[in-house]
């Protein structure tokens, strides 16, 4: 199984410098992953360093708290894809789910599909705030309003995927077109394969390295 291809190589920590994401770009091309993913303040550098390869810019919105304001999240969705971005992550409204103010889940993720009609956007549910039925929920909300994946975390909340809520999410898909991406503490082969196997479509991590080569990365941790 080609792993590869099955990654977002990805770079979010507040210290990444310009040096750093240079390097992720270098090591993404190096093993052909699928995507850098990266804060949209970054994606004219990513863009630039992959403009001779096939990997995709994926640009994280309303990262890591999703309590942005809609307006703020469709406008960094704009600029991101103005400078190159190929995919969105964004950061669903955990605080409006959580006040079950569903119909503002809804709009603020409709309104960033709404000026992205032909890119792919995955949605972040951050599981590790959720009960399983707030997951439930949260991934019937984001695939009615338009997500291409559903995604389980930011990496920066109190934990990162998990079987169980990737079942949960797949449950809600049931036979739609849906896709999922895990993410958060995915760091060698064993793991990534186990979603794989589960069928998950996408892998966020800063361990892609690790993950293709067999390795362990103990350094990095989303």
């Amino acid at each position: 199984m080609k792993l590869n291809k099955y990654i977002d190589h990805t770079l979010l920590k507040a210290t990444a410098t310009k040096e750093d994401i240079i390097q992720i770009c270098k090591e993404a091309i190096a093993h052909n992953f699928f995507s850098v993913c990266v804060n949209s303040c970054y994606v004219t550098l990513v863009k630039e360093q992959l403009k001779n390869s096939k990997v995709k810019v994926c640009s994280v919105i309303g990262f890591p708290l999703g309590a942005m304001s809609t307006k703020a999240k469709v406008e960094e969705t704009k600029q991101a894809l103005k400078d190159g971005a190929d995919e969105i992550d964004m950061v669903l409204n955990i605080g409006f789910l959580k006040s079950n103010d569903f119909d503002a889940v809804s709009k603020d993720i409709k309104a960033v599909k709404k000026v992205m009609p032909e890119y792919t956007l995955k949605v972040i549910l951050e599981t590790c705030y959720l009960e399983e039925s707030e997951i439930l929920k949260a991934s019937a909300l984001a695939i009615h309003a338009g997500a291409d994946f559903i995604k389980t975390s930011t990496g920066f909340g109190t934990g990162g995927a998990t079987i169980n809520d990737v079942k949960l999410m797949q449950s809600v898909i049931a036979n739609g077109n849906t896709k999922i991406k895990a993410s958060g503490g995915i760091r060698d082969t064993k793991t990534a394969l186990a979603y794989i196997q589960l069928g998950v479509d996408r892998i966020g991590t800063s361990n892609g390295i690790a993950i293709v080569t067999g390795t362990t990365s103990e350094e990095n941790n989303y």
